[in-house]
């Protein structure tokens, strides 16, 4: 039998000293280097000495330890073994190899398994034990601190994604062995680019530090929240009953994101949308698991009232046809599977077409042809809807240089193309589009690139100096879809815009709808007075045609006149003379 691992007596204020582990089973050479560490050590040390790695093993168990001195030849390990099985046990306690094994190949593999140093016994002295100790400390001391960083957000000090990630893997691996279920809440906060942008980041850095705490508090000890990136955030529920603890937790998250945050003497408040995925019994993999929980949360967030949505088959099937979609997309533009559709704009009093709006189509190899909002929201989302809209607008540029070569009179044809929120980011959008007038030799003053006035509004400043550095080359700017955003003043006096277009949901209500007649009336009315050309959408009765007549409108489009259709209609319509 070896014997047990001894200590030093406690001295005065130990608990500030060095605490050093001995894992050698000749007892000559632990009574050599306690006498090196204690003419080298002048402010002292604990000292504990083990003969078998078992027995340093359980002392390491019981913390404390500040650095390990390793021998690679014990009764119950040899070689590399030691090191890995002390790494395992205490991962965040650096061990300096002591033996007698002169071996620069053990010696490198040994650093390469985790320890921080090899030294050689009869080529050390006390100067060497010690400073390698100190080296020892402060390299594991780092390690640690990059290790640390590497796996949690800098701001709240939460886990990140990676290390959610791993703990999720090991998670659905337990779940696999065992009758319990493994939750993931996907949480994001609405609205929070207002906050920002109203309030500055710093403010809303603080509220994503101070949330970070209350859902820690809030959150069983075994469950893991993480940010996963902005104002995205993932909770990991190991080890629950099913979907009602799920819910519980759901909502328990969600009073502590609506209870008021106190910011310098002042309340702010916010809420958040919740998507859930559980995995019970069948093996799942982590990133499906997070992907179910975002399209939970997505739906969450459509539905408005419900803060919380627990994904199921339903969900399933979208998001596979989703990503079937995502992946075809990637390939519509080399395979040349997108098409450009066109829809007349007419001006009311002399019924001539004096403008042309490209919608854009994907002609699917199985889904036949798609409408934009079938694919277009999803290229947003991807990021590919720069790539499509570039491609959209060179198409409908060349496309007009063929009408005006075929006839001389389209030259007065003004094209309009829609301008997407991701588009108005791309800090090439203004070349892109002088490259595409200045390609297909197109005046730049019947080109007029359209937006949402909630593009607007999300994108504020940025967007805006987009649009005035589009103005500056003589490009158009209307806003689209009016009336169904963020309407405001301030809105129309800020942004350099040429027309306003009345959303079709108003035009469907003239003449039945008593509060849309006036509506419309006024948009018009405002548009006249700001110097914007006003154009009804979707007009697709007579009877609509003629309120809008009444109220002064100048220009519309709609069914009524003419669908959206292949490029060779519009040739046949130029060559009848223009007139609807």
């Amino acid at each position: 039998m070896s014997a047990p691992a001894t200590k030093d007596p406690p001295a005065t204020a130990t608990r500030t000293r060095p605490r050093l582990l001995l894992v050698e089973d000749n007892p000559g050479d632990a009574v050599l280097v306690r006498e090196m560490l204690r003419s080298a050590l002048a402010e002292g040390f604990e000292f504990a000495h083990a003969a078998r790695l078992s027995e340093g093993i359980d002392h390491l168990s019981g913390g404390g330890t500040a650095c390990v001195l390793l021998d690679l030849s014990l009764p119950d390990a040899d070689g590399l073994e030691a090191v890995t099985r002390v790494q395992a046990a205490a991962p965040d306690v650096p061990i300096v190899v002591l033996t007698g094994l002169d071996d620069e190949r053990l010696a490198l593999n040994a650093v390469q398994e985790g320890a921080q140093d090899y030294l050689i016994k009869g080529r050390v002295d006390d100067h060497l034990i010690s400073r390698s100790i100190r080296y020892a400390i402060e390299r594991k001391r780092a390690e640690v601190e990059l290790a640390h960083q590497a796996l949690h957000d800098p701001l709240t000090g939460l886990p990140n994604r990676a290390l959610f990630l791993d703990r999720l893997e090991l998670a659905l691996a337990r779940v696999q062995r065992r009758p319990s279920a493994v939750a993931v809440l996907f949480l994001d906060l609405d609205r929070f680019k207002v906050i920002n942008d109203s309030l500055g980041h710093e403010t809303g850095d603080r509220l994503l530090v101070d949330l970070a705490a209350r859902l820690q508090a809030v959150l069983r000890p075994g469950d893991t929240v993480a940010r996963f990136g902005g104002d995205e955030f993932t909770i990991l529920c190991d080890d629950i009953d099913g979907e009602r603890d799920a819910i519980v937790i759901a909502e328990r998250v969600g009073e502590a994101v609506a209870a008021p945050f106190v910011i310098e003497e002042s309340e702010a408040f916010l809420t958040a949308s919740v998507g859930i995925a559980m995995a019970e019994g069948v093996e799942t993999r982590p990133e499906a698991l997070i992907r179910d929980a975002d399209a939970a949360m997505y739906r969450a967030k459509e539905k408005g009232k419900s803060r919380y949505e627990l994904f199921d088959e339903v969900m399933r099937a979208r998001a596979v046809e989703r990503l079937q979609v995502e992946n075809a997309l990637h390939r519509a533009i080399e395979r040349g599977e997108l098409r450009v559709h066109y829809q007349p704009m007419v001006e009311l009093a002399s019924g001539l077409v004096v403008g042309i709006e490209a919608l854009v189509r994907w002609q699917h190899p199985e889904r036949g042809l798609l409408q934009p909002g079938q694919f277009v929201p999803l290229a947003e989302e991807t990021g590919q809807v720069a790539e499509l809209g570039e491609w959209v607008l060179r198409e409908a540029c060349a496309q007009h240089r063929r009408w005006c070569e075929e006839h001389p009179e389209a030259s007065e044809l003004r094209l309009s193309v829609n301008l997407s929120a991701r588009q108005l980011q791309q800090p090439d959008l203004v070349a892109d589009v002088v490259s595409a007038l200045r390609d297909t030799e197109m005046d730049a003053a019947k080109r007029c690139l359209e937006i949402t006035e909630s593009v607007v509004v999300q994108e504020t400043d940025a967007a805006i100096q987009g649009l005035e550095a589009l103005r500056e080359q003589g490009v158009l700017i209307a806003i689209d879809d009016f009336g169904t955003g963020y309407s405001s003043l301030r809105l129309l006096k800020g942004v350099p815009a040429d027309q306003l277009k009345i959303d079709r949901s108003f035009v469907a209500g003239l003449g039945t709808d008593p509060q849309d007649t006036p509506i419309v009336r006024t948009v018009i009315s405002l548009a006249e007075a700001l110097g914007l050309d006003a154009v009804a959408e979707g007009v697709e009765t007579s009877e609509q045609l003629a309120e809008l007549r009444q109220a002064g409108c100048r220009f519309a489009q709609g069914f009524h006149f003419a669908r959206p259709a292949a490029a060779e209609r519009i040739s046949a319509l130029l060559a009848a003379g223009r007139r609807l």
